[in-house]
């Protein structure tokens, strides 16, 4: 059985390895635009993430005590735009899955999670962004019944 829970300090040594994993399915899918191995947040970064409110992080423990994945949240919400509401909306930065746990409900564990805490919190919506070099995850995400808000292009030049 997976629990989920909030993150704390002492789960930032783990964290880090996992963020790695996300970074080398970019850098391998994207060379040109992801440096690898990497991780986008150091320990200090992420120690102060960990502590704020508003950039919740839930990480999954599997039943032998191991950190299985990580989410990564941001509260948003922008007030007062000319054209757009004022929607409260959770936006997932990150969610990770070790390897060696992908296929085990890890993910959907931890975005069922999240998405409780979003209903739980009042927020209108659940955003993530996913690259296409990762046709995975968008598969997995639509199985969580997520639908594209909109899509972003490129011309490499």
């Amino acid at each position: 059985m997976n629990t989920v829970r909030r993150a704390t300090t002492s789960d930032i040594p783990r964290i880090l390895e996992l963020l790695v994993q996300v970074d080398m399915v970019h850098h391998n899918g994207r060379p040109d635009l992801f440096k690898g191995p990497a991780t986008k947040y150091n320990a200090a970064q992420l120690e102060k993430i960990v502590q704020d409110d508003t950039t919740p992080v839930f990480v999954c423990v599997a039943e032998n005590g191991t950190i299985a994945g990580h989410g990564f949240c941001i509260h948003k919400q922008i007030v007062g735009d000319a054209v757009l509401t004022d929607v409260r909306t959770l936006y997932i930065d990150d969610i990770c899955v070790d390897e060696a746990f992908r296929g085990q409900g890890v993910g959907r564990a931890i975005y069922d999670h999240i998405k409780a805490y979003a209903k739980e919190q009042g927020f209108y919506n659940i955003t993530l962004n996913v690259w296409s070099l990762n046709p995975g995850a968008l598969k997995f995400y639509e199985t969580l019944g997520m639908v594209p808000q909109k899509i972003g292009m490129e011309e490499i030049l």
